[in-house]
């Protein structure tokens, strides 16, 4: 691991700390937020511990999880425009997650949501990879997420056209947009069990990953079970987005634009930038939830929008690049 990986992370670092604590003073009410964290001021203490607090503390777990499962695929698939989202893993998490709420069964355990929306993603990722195959090119890959995407998708619209409660439609279409905002600590629990362990996972997996870099018979020469280290992979993915999904919505392109910005960093090799992408992608959606909060609109712009007004061109940008045979 060179210099430059050290310095780079100890920014990401710096600037994460630094971003907790300006988030801490965003919001519509202005607070004393020091003397609210050391409980001289009761208002400013419960304005901190249940609302802004939370909305902090799932920006950064999100935004790790999504970074890391983006690079993650990447270094799996050995695609630069693998990502949760655009392989329809988070539209297969979106539509187990609508599903138990359309259904009521989310009501049956506080588990419910999160448990179908890992078992979502797991599915749509299985579902892409069998039709393309882990080596399939980079277009193969694509048509299969969109297709996939496309199909999960449609299954929500009609179970938005069939719901029966206006109210039920309007929570749900919000939650599919993505947002931290009206979330406690509760949530932030949910995700942590979640991710937490996804993450682990995932990290545990970078040595393989690095190795899968000469191919898979050069994996298993150096003695990992690349069937089993694979398995792994996919599921350590699931369990991340669909404990992000069950609990913020979708936000999608994260587990593209990160991975890509900090590739040169580590000098594209995959074990160094699942760490990485982890803090990069924290530091970034974090970003995105202050300025959603700052923006002067109407409504509170969510997550899910800004994710995709930033990531839909620069995935079109990677289109283009690698149409006129520059690298990815």
């Amino acid at each position: 691991m060179t210099k430059n990986t050290h310095v780079h992370r100890w920014v990401l670092l710096v600037g994460i700390l630094i971003s907790i604590v300006v988030a801490l003073h965003i919001g519509a009410m202005p607070i004393a937020v020091w003397p609210g964290l050391l409980g001289q001021d009761e208002l400013a203490r419960q304005v901190l511990l249940e609302i802004r607090l939370p909305r902090v503390l799932l920006a950064l777990l999100v935004g790790a999880g999504l970074g890391l499962a983006g690079a993650a695929m990447q270094g799996l698939l050995r695609n630069p425009l693998a990502e949760p989202g655009i392989l329809g893993v988070s539209s297969g998490s979106a539509l187990a997650a609508v599903v138990v709420l359309y259904f009521g069964i989310a009501g049956w355990h506080s588990l419910m949501l999160p448990i179908s929306a890992m078992l979502g993603s797991a599915l749509a990722l299985f579902i892409v990879v069998t039709i393309a195959g882990l080596r399939a090119s980079m277009t193969a890959l694509i048509l299969a997420g969109v297709a996939v995407s496309a199909f999960f998708s449609a299954l929500i619209a009609l179970a938005l056209s069939l719901s029966p409660s206006p109210f039920a439609l309007q929570e749900i279409n919000f939650w599919l947009l993505g947002s931290f905002a009206y979330r406690d600590l509760a949530h932030v629990g949910l995700v942590a069990v979640t991710v937490i362990p996804g993450a682990l996972i995932l990290l545990g997996r970078g040595r393989f990953l690095e190795g899968l870099t000469l191919g898979e018979e050069s994996a298993a020469a150096m003695g990992f079970h690349v069937p089993r280290e694979r398995l792994f992979v996919l599921i350590g993915t699931a369990v991340v987005v669909g404990g992000a999904v069950a609990v913020t919505g979708v936000i999608g392109f994260v587990g593209l634009i990160i991975p890509h910005l900090i590739r040169p960093l580590v000098r594209a090799n995959p074990r160094a930038l699942l760490l990485s992408s982890m803090l990069a992608a924290a530091l970034l959606v974090l970003w995105m939830d202050m300025l959603a909060q700052v923006l002067p609109t109407t409504r509170e712009l969510q997550i899910g929008v800004l994710s995709a007004l930033v990531g839909g061109p620069f995935f079109l940008l990677l289109l283009l690049r690698a149409k006129r045979g520059y690298r990815l």
